[in-house]
């Protein structure tokens, strides 16, 4: 599955939070580590504070931050809210279902597999991303060994 470019600027924005928590960070260091426009940083900042994943302080001194510890960040919840195709996937799911078309069969399989996908992504938080020898990378090794 391909990201797209707002959801994983959203994701780089909260890991160099995650690396930097110690203090507020302003948008223009974010956008000269990653080398991303500002004004695009801005709309995926305003969201992650709207969405309560970032807390953010106009004026001197002020900056972002994240708003809750790296470890209570679900990647599915990132990813869920910030994939608009993702937001209402049961609600499709269960349209399609009564459907009998090919189309409507080929949708109902691959809104299974999007539901995969996140159930998936619940096992990882952004504190996994931050961690060298993560739960993350216990786990893939584990399913790499068993595939």
């Amino acid at each position: 599955m391909r990201l797209t470019r707002f959801t994983d600027y959203s994701l780089r924005v909260l890991i160099y939070l995650g690396q930097n928590n110690e203090s507020r960070v302003t948008i223009q260091q974010i956008s000269d580590a990653y080398d991303i426009s500002k004004n695009h940083l801005m709309k995926v900042v305003s969201n992650l504070t709207r969405l309560n994943f970032v807390v953010a302080q106009r004026g001197p001194g002020g900056g972002i931050q994240l708003n809750r510890p790296a470890s209570e960040i679900g990647l599915h919840q990132v990813i869920g809210k910030t994939e608009k195709h993702l937001q209402n996937i049961d609600t499709a799911s269960d349209s399609v279902a009564n459907e009998s078309s090919a189309d409507s069969q080929l949708d109902l399989i691959l809104q299974h597999a999007l539901q995969a996908y996140l159930a998936e992504l619940k096992h990882f938080t952004l504190a996994d991303v931050l961690t060298p020898k993560s739960k993350a990378s216990q786990i893939l090794e584990l399913k790499t060994r068993a595939a």
